[in-house]
């Protein structure tokens, strides 16, 4: 029993010798509970952007227009004279709807003539979409009840019967981008990019790691001394398997029959470039942390709550500064946002520069820190050479 005892003390000895797995164990659950905490902590979607397009500029389409305003789930980030345009102005704003009030609704309203008001809803993100969908049409139909019962308590028809009758327009709702609603044309791009970054940070987590580990450095060096090719060398690897994983992904978008259309360059340039983030980002980790279970260890604590953080389930408005700022530092945030404005939406290009400039600030930072402790490293090794030749 004493020796029992004695392999326990033993452990917990070697457990707390490891920094790294005592940072992890303690903190991560403190860290992630913070991160998750703050991410979902309003609890509800609120002051969602929406776009109107008000035709008929009426007393009675200002009305609704403030109905939007005061409503807690959304607001109205642009009201536009006609349709034209209006599209591009939603995303530009994240606006998930656009509603379309049509001429004449004020004075087809009053004569009970035949009208509607339009939605049209960008489905590409279930949450939020939904939210301001029904937020859209609480107001709308507030205002449908309102109408009708007034003008039936104006024809001497009992109030408890005039709220019972009311339909003074129609509200029709058009979805757009994922417009079948299924849950997994939402999802399943976003898991398998993150599944993407986190196979390549850990691979690259063992790049020059192993290397450091294994004693093989010098002989690595032997061959080049140059630290540009060295990682090269390093990452083209991965950045081919890479060009294999995302032919996979497309075969299973035509497996699970996911409408994906992806026109032009931009989209592919914008890939590689969140292939070079993650693939110097993964490298400066390995050269920094020489012990292969340690990168790995902490390339996870960055990899692991990335989906959570990136925007694309729960919106980054709706998350504390901090955390967006956290959220900034990963690239699957920038890239994600790419794939759904670009595949997902159909947008421009215009509409995704800020994204790319992250990306690329990821690629730059993290290269030039590689690049300066590799060659500390390099210079070390043909210091020590030129030591035995002495």
């Amino acid at each position: 029993m004493r020796n029992f005892w004695h392999l326990i003390k033993r452990e917990f000895g070697l457990f707390y010798q490891n920094k790294v797995l005592l940072i992890l164990f303690l903190g991560a659950p403190i860290m992630y509970g913070v991160l998750v905490g703050g991410v979902y902590k309003k609890g509800k979607v609120t002051h969602l952007p929406i776009v109107v397009v008000d035709e008929d500029r009426s007393p009675l389409s200002k009305q609704l227009i403030d109905m939007f305003n005061e409503n807690e789930v959304i607001y109205v980030a642009e009201l536009m004279n006609d349709p034209f345009g209006a599209k591009e102005a939603a995303m530009k704003k994240e606006a998930t709807v656009v509603v379309h009030i049509p001429r004449n609704f004020s004075s087809d309203v009053n004569y009970n003539r035949s009208t509607e008001l339009t939605l049209f809803v960008n489905a590409s993100n279930t949450l939020t979409s939904n939210y301001a969908m029904m937020a859209v049409n609480v107001c709308a139909a507030t205002m449908k009840a309102g109408i009708q019962i007034k003008s039936q308590e104006k024809k001497g028809v009992p109030s408890y019967v005039a709220t019972q009758q009311y339909e003074p327009f129609k509200t029709t709702m058009v979805k757009q981008n994922i417009r079948s609603g299924n849950y997994l044309y939402f999802m399943l791009p976003g898991v398998l990019l993150t599944v993407l970054q986190q196979v390549m940070m850990l691979g690259l987590a063992l790049s020059f790691a192993s290397e450091f580990e294994n004693n093989t450095f010098r002989e690595l060096v032997a061959k080049s001394s140059n630290v540009f090719v060295l990682i090269l060398v390093k990452i083209m690897p991965y950045i081919l398997m890479s060009f294999f994983i995302y032919g996979l992904y497309y075969g299973y978008s035509a497996y699970y029959k996911m409408p994906l259309h992806v026109e032009g360059l931009a989209f592919f340039g914008a890939s590689f470039l969140f292939l070079l983030a993650v693939a110097f980002l993964g490298i400066l980790v390995s050269i920094a942390i020489p012990n292969q279970l340690k990168a790995t260890e902490i390339l996870m604590v960055i990899a692991t709550p990335s989906f959570i953080l990136s925007g694309f389930t729960w919106p980054l408005s709706q998350m504390p500064d901090w955390i967006v700022w956290i959220a900034k530092l990963i690239p699957l945030t920038h890239y994600l946002h790419i794939f759904r404005t670009l595949v997902i939406e159909q947008g421009t290009v215009d509409l995704i520069k800020s994204s790319v400039w992250g990306l690329g600030i990821i690629a730059m930072v993290s290269f030039l820190g590689s690049v300066i402790l590799l060659q500390l490293k390099v210079n070390k090794v043909n210091k020590v050479k030129e030591v035995d030749k002495g």
